[in-house]
């Protein structure tokens, strides 16, 4: 998939056995997959390019996707007898989960009802909109159920932008940041590239991963090429993902 006319090069081709801890493919339950078809159909997409190991994280946002580890697990079940019948039994997905800053959060923590990444991480977002504003109380109490908590896609918190102290500060917290590999196009948008870019020449990402909702997602993804000095920077985050949660 190598350009024969540009230095560029298609970011997929770095993918081969990436563990995509960020994505919405698990079906029905959230803004992603609508129906076990389209997961499969996602997920031929991603076997396309040599990613065959997932970790699920579907939406728990109380107003819009009031997931639980039950309604979870039950569409995972859904997904991997399908698999199976389809003979994809190679694929891997685990299940985990998003988890928004929002006011249900602390409940559903203090209740043991989070999906954790795995028995150290645990994925959390915040609104597009603003800052949540229990952002710094959840982080202490996440930390306290023994999680490092990961902020997904912090590039796309336009509030944040240019306030590298803010982002330093929350990496003293123990927070790690999650990239949505997206980010290194013009997707969504200009100032979410830039802002993608800038952390990443900061070294502020520690993981990466796909955020794919639906094919057209993935499309694009396929289509994002970054120059060599770019991906010198992404490999080791992908690398690091790789070892994290293999």
């Amino acid at each position: 998939m190598f350009h024969i006319f540009s230095r560029k090069r298609f970011l997929v081709d770095a993918l081969e056995g990436f563990v995509d801890i960020h994505n919405h493919i698990l079906p029905g339950i959230d803004d992603g997959a609508k129906t076990v078809e389209d997961s499969i159909a996602m997920i031929r997409e991603f076997e396309s390019f040599g990613v065959t190991h997932f970790i699920a994280t579907p939406h728990i946002m109380n107003d819009y996707y009031p997931n639980t580890p039950e309604t979870i697990r039950s569409s995972y079940s859904k997904l991997r007898d399908e698999l199976i019948a389809k003979k994809l039994d190679h694929i891997t997905i685990g299940t985990a989960a998003e988890h928004m800053i929002d006011g249900h959060f602390e409940a559903i923590l203090k209740k043991n009802e989070v999906m954790p990444l795995s028995e150290d991480y645990l994925l959390i977002e915040m609104s597009y909109l603003q800052a949540s504003m229990n952002l710094e109380e959840s982080i202490g109490h996440i930390a306290s159920y023994g999680f490092f908590p990961v902020l997904a896609h912090p590039e796309r918190y336009v509030y944040w932008h240019g306030r590298k102290s803010t982002y330093h500060k929350y990496r003293k917290d123990n927070v790690r940041f999650q990239m949505n590999l997206l980010s290194l196009s013009d997707y969504y948008g200009m100032d979410i590239k830039r802002e993608a870019h800038r952390l990443l020449s900061a070294g502020i990402y520690d993981f990466v991963g796909s955020d794919v909702h639906n094919l057209r997602h993935l499309e694009a993804l396929k289509n994002v090429q970054i120059v060599p000095r770019i991906l010198d920077k992404v490999n080791p985050l992908i690398q690091n993902t790789i070892r994290e949660f293999y």
